[in-house]
């Protein structure tokens, strides 16, 4: 998914005339976006692009690159991996993550992925990317009831999610599970959430807010402690039961330990400090927004961020 006006869109149909072999994977049920990627992929054929349009019965969500270079006698993969589409509009406006990586283990799960995505294959076992609808449900299961197992051994238990909306069934009840475990539970949903926190017995160890400010905040990110080793994904998929079953999703690890800690505090050292512009949500469901109060700092996410890029 992308602009009328895409730079990307530009440099690829240059590539194809220029005799690289270009494959481009265009999701034509994008919401306002509809004619601009018929449009697209019309001027991409043109210039001997190979344009697919995703698998029948599942939307295509996830946001891939992948680069094939050959370097010497080796071919090399580059990809780059996000949490939003490749819109020059949105990036202007929405909060995401990108990754550019030479990873060899990434690469050959993208690859892998677009194999599926322009081929008949079956579901594929990739080494460190999680996808949907194959495993990336399974999978946030597992992390959470692991992190369950590691309260009720007396161990430290946290974890901590941003996303849009979270309304899958069996996800909350883990989650519920996982709290009266002992488990920490930071959540930060900008839209619809169907977790009631801080109810006795049921949900105490869970926080819910919101943030709502300058940008809307678009990334999809979720941590594990995990008995101190800190797994940290980013994706395009919320906890909803589309996004697992209905959609190609692709959820990848950040490992480096410089980009794990700069996420962490980005995403949620900063806006789990935010007191200007959060709701916090309440065990009777509704939100209260928070104020500094007269001895207090005020501490606006956004324009933290905003120093931050440019510091």
């Amino acid at each position: 998914r992308t602009g009328a006006d895409s730079p990307i869109v530009d440099h690829l149909v240059n590539a194809a005339r220029s005799g690289k072999e270009v494959t481009v994977i265009i999701e034509l049920m994008a919401r306002f976006d509809e004619a601009a990627n018929i449009s697209l992929a019309n001027r991409l054929q043109e210039a001997g692009a190979h344009v697919v349009y995703g698998l029948v019965g599942y939307k295509t969500h996830a946001k891939m690159t992948l680069i094939v270079r050959r370097q010497g006698r080796r071919l090399k993969r580059f990809v780059h991996l996000g949490t939003g589409n490749y819109h020059a509009g949105t990036a202007k406006a929405y909060t995401d993550y990108g990754m550019l990586s030479d990873d060899s283990a990434l690469g050959s799960d993208v690859h892998r992925l677009f194999l599926q995505l322009t081929g008949l294959g079956k579901s594929l076992n990739l080494k460190k990317i999680i996808s949907a609808p194959f495993t990336l449900h399974s999978s946030m299961v597992a992390f959470i009831q692991r992190e369950a197992e590691h309260a009720k051994a007396g161990r430290k238990a946290l974890i901590r999610a941003k996303m849009n909306s979270l309304i899958e069934p069996q996800i909350i009840e883990e989650l519920y599970k996982a709290s009266q475990a002992g488990v920490k539970i930071e959540l930060i949903i900008r839209g619809v959430c169907g977790i009631r926190p801080g109810i006795k017995g049921v949900s105490e160890n869970i926080r819910v807010r919101s943030v709502m400010g300058r940008f809307l905040e678009h990334t999809r990110v979720f941590y594990f402690y995990n008995d101190g080793e800190e797994n940290l994904y980013c994706t395009s998929a919320d906890w909803m039961g589309r996004n697992f079953f209905k959609r190609i999703e692709s959820c990848f690890p950040v490992e480096q330990y410089a980009l794990k800690r700069r996420i962490i505090k980005e995403t949620f050292t900063t806006h789990l400090r935010d007191n200007c512009q959060s709701w916090v949500l309440k065990p009777n469901g509704q939100y209260k927004r928070l104020k500094p109060s007269k001895r207090a700092k005020p501490r606006n996410a956004h324009e933290i961020l905003i120093g931050m890029m440019q510091g």
